[in-house]
C-alpha cells in the first residue's frame, strides 16, 4: 500500500521559514516524479514545485527564488524548503507522486501552513 505522509507544517510569521517533508512508503521513490501542491480556502489546488526522477525542478512563478524542492531517494523523502514566507502562502500543502508512463498518481493527506503575524 502506497502512503505519502507530510510533516513540518505550522504557524510562522511573515518572512519566516519552514521545511516540509514527505515520507513515502510502498513505492520506489526514485522512479516517480514528486511534487508539492497547495490549496488555499476557496481556491483550486495549484502546483508549487515539481522534481523529476532525474532531478529536474520546476516552480510556480509565485515561489521562485523562495522555495526549494529536493529529494532523498535513499530515505524515500521529498522536501520543500520554504523561505521568505508571505501570508498568501497560507494553504494546505500536499505531496504528490506521479509515474506518468503508467498513469499512477498518489497523494498525501496534506499539512497546514499558516503565515501570519
Amino acid at each position: 500500500q502506497v502512503q505519502l505522509v507530510e510533516s513540518g507544517g505550522g504557524l510562522v510569521q511573515p518572512g519566516g521559514s519552514l521545511r516540509l517533508s514527505c515520507a513515502a512508503s510502498g513505492l520506489s521513490l526514485s522512479i516517480y516524479a514528486m511534487a508539492w501542491y497547495r490549496q488555499a480556502p476557496g481556491m483550486q489546488r495549484e502546483l508549487v514545485a515539481r522534481i523529476s526522477s532525474g532531478g529536474s525542478r520546476t516552480y510556480a512563478d509565485s515561489v521562485k527564488g523562495r522555495f526549494t524542492i529536493s529529494r532523498d531517494n535513499a530515505k524515500k523523502t521529498v522536501y520543500l524548503q520554504m523561505s521568505s514566507l508571505k501570508p498568501e502562502d497560507t494553504a494546505v500543502y500536499y505531496c504528490n507522486a506521479n509515474r506518468y508512463a503508467l498513469a499512477l498518481e498518489y497523494w498525501g493527506q496534506g499539512t497546514q501552513v499558516t503565515v501570519s503575524s
